[in-house]
């Protein structure tokens, strides 16, 4: 891989962190009546997203929806059996009870992630039916066409769950 390639992946990543962590700051900065400072970090985390997306572009690195969506079951597919489970364990020998939650969380939904994402893969110019899907707030479980009555992951309410039209 050339320097710039090398330079591209690493800029790819930190305009990806920098995207979700100005999201969260904005979410707290509104929750604290602060609604300029969170227009900022909205604004900021879109900016981000634009040097993500044309990073990732210069990488080559969006393919066609196929080899998209092949990409993706591999990547939830490493996170719930690799990455995951060794980041659980490590937690959990630490005691560290919020990490241990988060990572088991994060393994149980991309387990999801990747089924949903093969059924995509598997139908693919064959079915044209759309419908919404639903995310749990807390923990990122991942309902499609209709909110659970509670999350099987963490038990909150489905009429909570975002919905993704």
């Amino acid at each position: 891989m050339s320097i710039s390639e090398e330079s591209l992946k690493e800029a790819f990543a930190g305009e990806s962190q920098a995207n979700r962590k100005y999201l969260a700051f904005a979410e707290k900065a509104k929750k604290e009546g602060y609604n300029q400072v969170a227009k900022l970090f909205l604004a900021a985390a879109e900016s981000e997203t634009i040097h993500a997306h044309n990073h990732l572009r210069a990488l080559k690195g969006i393919r066609s929806t196929k080899e998209n969506l092949q990409e993706a079951v591999s990547g939830e597919t490493h996170e719930f059996k690799n990455m995951y489970p060794e980041m659980l364990e490590k937690a959990r020998a630490e005691g560290n009870k919020e990490a241990e939650r988060s990572f088991k969380y994060a393994l149980d939904t991309e387990k999801v992630h990747a089924d949903l994402y093969q059924k995509l893969l598997d139908s693919l110019g064959t079915s044209k039916e759309e419908y919404p899907y639903f995310v749990c707030p807390v923990c990122g479980f991942t309902a499609e066409k209709e909110a659970p009555e509670k999350c099987p992951l963490c038990s909150v309410k489905g009429n909570n769950f975002i919905k993704i039209e």
